[in-house]
């Protein structure tokens, strides 16, 4: 008990530094995102702002469009999730059930394709997209992001298949159900909390997409969220800490909710998966 207990105490204080060197970037954009310029520019900078202010945001808002960018972010990143979980979904339900050479082939690939890096893809996909003329278009982006969120999405649901029990198939196939039928009324719902979570990560992946966006998009007003904040870095580096500050605290909210909601829906679906079984 005695040797327990300093050992307790160990793992919590390694948990709250861990948790403080996390937080520690986001606390520090709040920070300077409600500084004023004198506060920014100060020899000796404080945690908390002195003078509290919204210039910031209002400078952000005047001086890059905003909203045209979240539009366009919040667009690209809903449509690929949408998209790449109706794909992922009966792929998976799929390789999950039918235990081929062909299916162990895809799994194999699936996990392979996470390690080409983005510089390695871009140029020949930016040759396709060229000749089917979808440079500087949302839809293109969004196709981009659709295949780029699938093998993360396929991982992710055939494990999930894997858990619902096969044999609440074969009950519902003894009752004259088809494949299609037992996909949707019996595997469907319990894939449920899966299929968000995935949903969600993928959604998550495209909103912060800041590469593929770069190159594809050209046209300032089609233009995603994480280009535009590039925007308040001058030609010479020099960043308007302000507004940019600003910018990307706004930016970061919406990871952060879906963030916690994936969390709230991978423990609830494991739970369930565990009261199911």
């Amino acid at each position: 008990m005695r040797t327990g207990i300093p050992a307790r105490v160990g793992q919590y204080a390694a948990l709250l530094a861990y948790l403080a060197f996390l937080a520690f970037p986001f606390l520090w954009l709040i920070s300077t995102a409600f500084k004023p310029p004198r506060e920014l520019g100060s020899l000796h900078p404080t945690w908390i702002p002195e003078n509290p202010t919204l210039d910031n945001f209002r400078q952000a808002f005047d001086e890059q469009p905003l909203l045209d960018a979240a539009s366009n972010s919040l667009i690209a990143a809903l449509s690929a999730a949408l998209i790449a979980v109706l794909i992922a979904t009966p792929m998976a339900y799929v390789m999950a059930r039918r235990r081929t050479r062909l299916a162990r082939a895809a799994t194999g690939w699936v996990v392979v394709s996470q390690a080409f890096p983005l510089v390695l893809v871009i140029i020949p996909l930016f040759l396709v997209l060229k000749n089917l003329r979808l440079i500087d278009s949302l839809f293109g982006l969004i196709l981009v992001y659709v295949v780029w969120a699938l093998p993360f999405a396929l991982w992710m649901l055939v494990g999930y298949v894997r858990a619902v029990p096969s044999e609440l198939e074969e009950a519902a196939a003894v009752d004259g159900a088809g494949r299609l039928r037992t996909l949707v009324s019996v595997t469907a719902p319990l894939l449920a909390p899966g299929i968000v979570a995935t949903g969600l990560f993928a959604f998550v992946t495209a909103w912060n997409e800041f590469f593929f966006a770069l190159v594809l998009l050209k046209t300032p007003e089609k233009q995603t969220l994480p280009v535009i904040l590039t925007h308040f870095i001058g030609a010479e580096g020099v960043a308007d800490l302000g507004p940019l500050a600003a910018a990307a605290f706004l930016a970061t909210l919406p990871s952060l909710v879906v963030f916690a909601i994936v969390q709230r829906r991978i423990t609830g679906g494991m739970l369930a998966g565990a009261v199911k079984n």
